[in-house]
């Protein structure tokens, strides 16, 4: 992407306004996100939601709106750590969830990622010469816990008739910041339309623990992992410039302009997005016989 292009993103913008930091406006969103999720739970004609809870901002935001949305008897919390640097956040997850009068299990995936890496990993390991990123394993193996911890989520959602509530929020969908078939799979993002800024302003808002709101994001996949390393920059860089290249149809260099950033750290940020439009869309068909994706094919009522 060159920055004298404007960035178009397709996805639903929030009618509430990009980097929303009001308090009119935050319970605005709150109402709407809580009715969104009792819509989805009344037309699946589901018994519940289940949220995995890592102790982290996002996933306890989640938490707390869920239990507004369909009662503390109808949420189920999965803590699932998978290392020794976990144990902390599902420690505090544990601490929330018994505030908030939800049931809670913690389920310790240590065990499954140890007989993952010996049948499969060791099987399929490449063997051509040195990895070129150093943290290359640990991206693959943190990708693995991902999707292992949605396949238990679900797993009792299936049993339970539930629905898998997400707790991803719009800056890591827009940067791609999600495992594909692991934390990206949900039914439902309710915290999708705000940027992390926002979700922070909005756990401030609903009495989500200080201690919980002033952690360093993290997805945990390893030991000294954070946020702000994975993608380069902050959040209180990266959501100013989201809003204005996919809310406000900026170009990116006119958006660095005005943020007073530098065309690379800008060029480094839309290059994400770009380069994660695969996460955002369904797998393509090929189009044989002039045939759209079931996705995008209408219905005999339409």
């Amino acid at each position: 992407m060159t920055s004298s292009k404007t960035f178009v993103y397709s996805e639903s913008r929030s009618e509430f306004g990009p980097v929303v930091l009001g308090g009119q406006s935050l319970d605005a969103a709150r109402t709407r996100i809580v009715e969104s999720i009792r819509s989805a739970v009344a037309d699946a004609d589901a018994d519940g939601v289940v949220v995995a809870m890592s102790g982290g901002l996002d996933s306890t935001t989640t938490a707390m709106l869920a239990v507004d949305a369909v009662g503390s008897d109808r949420v189920l919390g999965l803590g699932m750590p998978c290392h020794k640097t976990d144990r902390p956040g599902v420690s505090d997850a544990r601490t929330i969830a018994d505030g908030l009068g939800i049931e809670f299990y913690e389920l310790h995936l240590r065990p499954l990622l140890d007989a993952f890496e010996s049948l499969v990993g060791s099987t399929l390991e490449p063997h051509d010469g040195e990895v070129e990123r150093p943290n290359e394993r640990n991206r693959e193996l943190g990708n693995a816990i991902a999707r292992l911890r949605m396949t238990a989520a679900y797993y009792a959602a299936n049993r339970r008739n539930y629905l898998v509530l997400g707790t991803a929020n719009r800056s890591e969908l827009c940067c791609g910041y999600l495992t594909k078939f692991g934390d990206d799979a949900a039914d439902l993002y309710p915290i999708g339309d705000c940027y992390k800024l926002e979700v922070k302003a909005l756990a401030g808002r609903i009495g989500v623990p200080r201690r919980i709101v002033t952690k360093e994001p993290t997805a945990g996949f390893w030991a000294g992992q954070t946020d702000a390393e994975e993608l380069g920059e902050p959040y209180e860089t990266i959501d100013p410039f989201l809003r204005r290249i996919i809310d406000d149809g900026v170009t990116v260099e006119d958006a660095a302009t005005a943020l007073g950033m530098e065309p690379e750290t800008a060029a480094a940020i839309a290059h994400l997005v770009v380069d994660s439009a695969h996460k955002r869309t369904r797998p393509p068909t090929p189009g044989i016989w002039d045939r759209t994706a079931p996705s995008e094919a209408g219905t005999a009522n339409d």
